[in-house]
């Protein structure tokens, strides 16, 4: 069994362009908080980036919008919308940024537990790269979860149908 990897990228960018070519549907980018644990599935890649978590989730988003290969469903943990100024100096600023930021993008805020375990169910067959930020605002990471960038769900549901009638004849 391969040990997880953890690498402390001087050049991030350089190695998300190198491996977003290899990523396809089903592959998933995450833009995690600096406590953001490391995993232990293999398969799973963790690097360092030293940088602004939204300057990282924008550089991501902008690579994955300029490839034709591939797009994404974006999420977010649901309990972002209940951290209060109190609690984490920064989040209303955050909230705002990454509301600009996301915008037009297709984004899914659901419990922080259930996007951990949709993350850990595609780990076990499908890489993903984790980024790690400076961040240091709770539940503000940001998952890409990749799908084909040529294909979508109208498209496959028609093959199936098509299919299914092939096989009835």
């Amino acid at each position: 069994m391969t040990a997880p990897v953890a690498t402390v990228a001087p050049d991030w960018r350089t190695q998300l362009s190198c491996i977003l070519p290899l990523f396809g549907h089903r592959n998933w980018i995450v833009v995690a908080d600096s406590a953001y644990p490391a995993q232990s599935k293999p398969g799973i890649e963790t690097v360092l980036s030293g940088a602004d978590q939204l300057h990282v989730a924008r550089h991501v988003l902008d690579a994955i919008t300029a490839s034709t290969h591939v797009r994404a469903k974006v999420y977010a943990d649901k309990e972002l919308a209940f951290v209060t100024e109190v609690d984490a100096p920064g989040i209303a600023d955050y909230r705002r940024d990454l509301s600009v930021l996301l915008q037009g993008a297709r984004v899914a805020y659901i419990p922080h537990e259930q996007i951990i375990a949709k993350l850990d169910q595609s780990a076990q067959v499908f890489r993903i790269l984790i980024v790690k930020t400076e961040m240091t605002i709770p539940y503000t990471s940001v998952f890409f979860e990749l799908d084909c960038g040529y294909w979508d769900a109208d498209a496959e549901q028609r093959l199936r149908q098509a299919i299914s009638v092939s096989d009835s004849k």
